[in-house]
Parts: C-alpha cells; sequence; structure tokens
C-alpha cells in the first residue's frame, strides 16, 4: 500500500481523532502550499461528476470537464459504451476537442490531423511512414477510469485508494433508488459561477447546520426545526421537511400548498427537502419535483468555481412546471445568502488572530471532513502556518 492508500485506511478506522472539538485552520484555507498538497492528495485519487448518461445519449455524443489543469472528455463509443479520456493529442499535446459538449464520429486532431475513434484507438496518421517509432497501439488516447452511479457519469485523474462512488453512497441506496436517477433529462446546461474562496468554505457552508436558522429566513420558514444532518464515512446526510405556515412569502407557500404527487415516491418524499455531500466537492440536491448537483472546483488557495446542473424526470403537468419555478426562486435566495457567508468568512480566515475554532458536538459533517483532511494532510493539525517550505521537507 502507498502512503495514500494508508491515509485513505486510516480515515474508515474508529480511531479518535485527538483534535476533533476543533476546526481545521484557517490559514488552510489561503496558503498555496497546502492547495498544492490537496490537488495531489485529495483531488486527483477524488471521483468528479461530468454528466449524466441521457447528456451523451448517442455514438459520438460527449461531455468535458476541466479541472487541475487538465482535460477530460467523456464519450459514448460506437459500441455504446461510455468512456473517458484526457483530452489531449498524444502527437504534440493538442486538446481534440472544445468546448462543454458536442458530437464526433472520430476525434480528429486540429494541429495535424490525427484520428482517434471513439474507444480512443489511433486509427489514422497522416504521412504515418515519416515516423519511425510510431505503434498505432501504443499510442491510442490516455484513459481516465470512469464510474457510472445511478445514470451519473464520474472520473477520477487516478488512483489513491478511495472507495468508489457506489461505495460512498452505499448507506443511502434504497432511499436514492426511489427517485429514479438514471431516468432524469437535464433541464439545462451546466452553470459556471466563479466564487473568491478556498474551496472547503462552500463545503464547510453546506454541512453547517447551525447557521440555517441563523443566516436563512426562508429557509426556515419552509423546513422549520425538521432541519437535520448525518455524517456517514465518506457521505453527509443532510434533510428537511416542507411545512405551511402563515409566516412563509409567495413563492414559499405555492411551493408548501403545490407539490405535485409523484406516484412512484412513498408519501414522506413529497415534503422533504434532502442533501448529499459527497467527499471531496459534490452534492446533491434532491426534491420530489427534480434534483441538483453541484460541486466547487478547486482554482487557486482563495478561488474555486462552482458547476451546477438540475435534472428531473420528463413531467409536462402545468402545477409540476410551476413548483420547479418556485423551487428556483426559492434557491436563488439561499444560494445568495450563502455567497454572501463564504466570502466573508473567506476574508476572517486571512486574518493572523484566526487560528481554530471550537466545534459544537452537533456538527457532525464538520468533523468528520475535517478529520479526512487531518488524515491526508497532518499539517492541518497545526493552528497556525509552518514556516514556508514545510512542505518539501
Amino acid at each position: 500500500m502507498t502512503t495514500l492508500d494508508h491515509a485513505f485506511a486510516a480515515i474508515t478506522s474508529d480511531d479518535a481523532d485527538p483534535d476533533a472539538d476543533f476546526s481545521l485552520p484557517g490559514w488552510i484555507y489561503h496558503d498555496q502550499e497546502f492547495f498544492d498538497l490537496e490537488l495531489e492528495r485529495i483531488f486527483r485519487p477524488s471521483w468528479q461528476i461530468v454528466c449524466h448518461v441521457n447528456e451523451i445519449p448517442g455514438p459520438g455524443d460527449y461531455r468535458t470537464i476541466d479541472y487541475l489543469g487538465e482535460s477530460v472528455v467523456v464519450i459514448r463509443g460506437d459500441d455504446r459504451q461510455v468512456r473517458a479520456f484526457t483530452n489531449v493529442c498524444r502527437h504534440r499535446a493538442m486538446r481534440l476537442v472544445e468546448g462543454p459538449t458536442g458530437c464526433a464520429k472520430k476525434l480528429v486532431c486540429p494541429y495535424h490531423a490525427w484520428v482517434y475513434e471513439t474507444d480512443g484507438r489511433l486509427s489514422g496518421v497522416p504521412m504515418k511512414g515519416e515516423y519511425p517509432a510510431l505503434k498505432l497501439e501504443e499510442n491510442g488516447l490516455a484513459p481516465v477510469a470512469t464510474e457510472v452511479w445511478h445514470g451519473f457519469v464520474f472520473v477520477r485523474l487516478e488512483d489513491g485508494g478511495m472507495p468508489s462512488v457506489g461505495e460512498m453512497m452505499a448507506p443511502f441506496e434504497d432511499e436514492v433508488t426511489q427517485y429514479r436517477f438514471a431516468e432524469m433529462q437535464p433541464m439545462g446546461a451546466p452553470r459556471l459561477r466563479p466564487r473568491g474562496v478556498n474551496w472547503k468554505n462552500v463545503g464547510d457552508n453546506y454541512s453547517d447546520n447551525l447557521h440555517i436558522p441563523v443566516a436563512h429566513d426562508g429557509l426556515t420558514r419552509l423546513v422549520g426545526k425538521t432541519y437535520r444532518i448525518e455524517a456517514h464515512g465518506w457521505a453527509d446526510r443532510l434533510y428537511g421537511d416542507v411545512e405551511r405556515t402563515d409566516r412563509q412569502n409567495f413563492w414559499e407557500q405555492f411551493y408548501s400548498a403545490h407539490i405535485p404527487r409523484v406516484a412512484h415516491l412513498p408519501e414522506a418524499a413529497h415534503s422533504r427537502w434532502l442533501y448529499y455531500k459527497l467527499w471531496p466537492n459534490m452534492a446533491f440536491d434532491i426534491y420530489a419535483d427534480q434534483i441538483d448537483f453541484m460541486q466547487w472546483l478547486p482554482i487557486s488557495p482563495t478561488t474555486c468555481l462552482l458547476r451546477e446542473v438540475a435534472y428531473c424526470l420528463p413531467d409536462d403537468r402545468r402545477e409540476m412546471k410551476l413548483v420547479r419555478y418556485a423551487n428556483w426562486r426559492i434557491n436563488r435566495v439561499v444560494n445568495a445568502e450563502d455567497t454572501w457567508l463564504i466570502e466573508r468568512v473567506q476574508q476572517g480566515m486571512a486574518s493572523k488572530s484566526y487560528g481554530v475554532g471550537p466545534l459544537a458536538s452537533s456538527e457532525v459533517c464538520l468533523r468528520s471532513f475535517a478529520k479526512k483532511i487531518r488524515t491526508l494532510i497532518p499539517e492541518a493539525r497545526q493552528p497556525f502556518a509552518p514556516t514556508p517550505g514545510w512542505s518539501r521537507k
């Protein structure tokens, strides 16, 4: 086992975290050396969602994702299998495709016209005889590990002891299955929203239960005191049940009063707002009317990119369309409130006065996340930044 394998094994052990009662330190939310280690130890071995299989329905249909300096293309082959490759020609490293989506019978390099099949094989090279060292069978596109979970396509850049998406989400399999993810269709193109915060700030805020009644008036009016959070190893489960009260604004009242029946869902699921947060930077927001996924991709120590798409089952009922619109109106406000919060937390993390903060016993998701970070990068146990160059010693 590699050092990283041992670290991932330690995360799943029952060993107590000696720093469990404290938050992660502020310096790791803006330190370049720590950020570089995160990319290597956390993100390269971690799964990242790219798209849904229904967004690449036919041979040659593809979607791309750019992160960590890599571009990955997920494409459906002529044999209808879904595969992923780095978006890099094996000749001179030219990108083969541009943009987030497209369709191609073959992937043809726009630089020197090398031709790749949809299964990654190199099949055509102009003036092939001029390359004495060239072997077609050894120069296919570089494959990227792929996992399809309930219709969603995930990729990872390298192995490193991480469990599969299916293993991470195993505790919730029965609950997830009832929503029929695999049958869903996208409601629009991915939304990309840059944020001037460290990626961990987005995830911390997502998992934070204590700020809901303080900072989200509308969400509190909608779910009242039913909001709960649970830490389950590699994934967190959060939920609240929609109530109907006279304190709600127009869209909150409309939503709570008009949620249409969905035949395959149990009664309790109709009013439940359910959230899953997957390690390290992805989340599913699940409603009876639709689902959203969101991921926060690291760009620099103090910037990240939110990538979001909404999906739903085909349903032409007028009341369903209106409820989906009400959902968007409600969550637009919640997202704006969260953006305001995390930007100011990021500013506070830069203060030399801030080391670590105490964690409440109820902050189980923040505790679980912090344990993983400390295990993978032990320097996160230091309340203040070590001497520059520490990561190279």
